[in-house]
């Protein structure tokens, strides 16, 4: 089975930057897109940033201009830079990997954004 493992969280003051790192345990058959999804306390799961196996990338509107995905298909890992974080950045971050015979999530990562 496949086991996602989310690195990076942590604790940053408003306007600093964290970078996530995301790993599977092993290659994904054709992998289609990565990304990553946050969950703030008392609000649903939403899509932060995805990247397609062709590297087109897509944001949410919150964070457009602050974030950035990227990531290597061929060793099935996925990174978030994420700049200029706000209080409304806090919440746990999930990575996601889809591909021909699965949809994988990792566990999560808190990223809290305090002074």
């Amino acid at each position: 089975q496949v086991q996602l493992v989310e690195s990076g969280g942590g604790l940053v003051q408003p306007g600093g930057s964290l970078r996530l790192s995301c790993a599977a345990s092993r290659i994904i058959f054709r992998l289609n897109s990565m990304g990553w999804y946050r969950q703030a306390p008392g609000k649903e799961r939403e899509l932060v940033a995805a990247i397609t196996s062709g590297s087109s990338t897509n944001y949410a509107d919150s964070v457009k201009g602050r974030f950035t995905i990227s990531g290597d298909n061929a060793k099935n890992t996925v990174y978030l830079e994420m700049n200029n974080l706000q209080s409304e950045d806090t919440a746990v971050y999930y990575c996601n990997l889809r591909g021909a015979y699965g949809n994988y999530w990792g566990k999560g990562t808190l990223v809290t954004v305090s002074s």
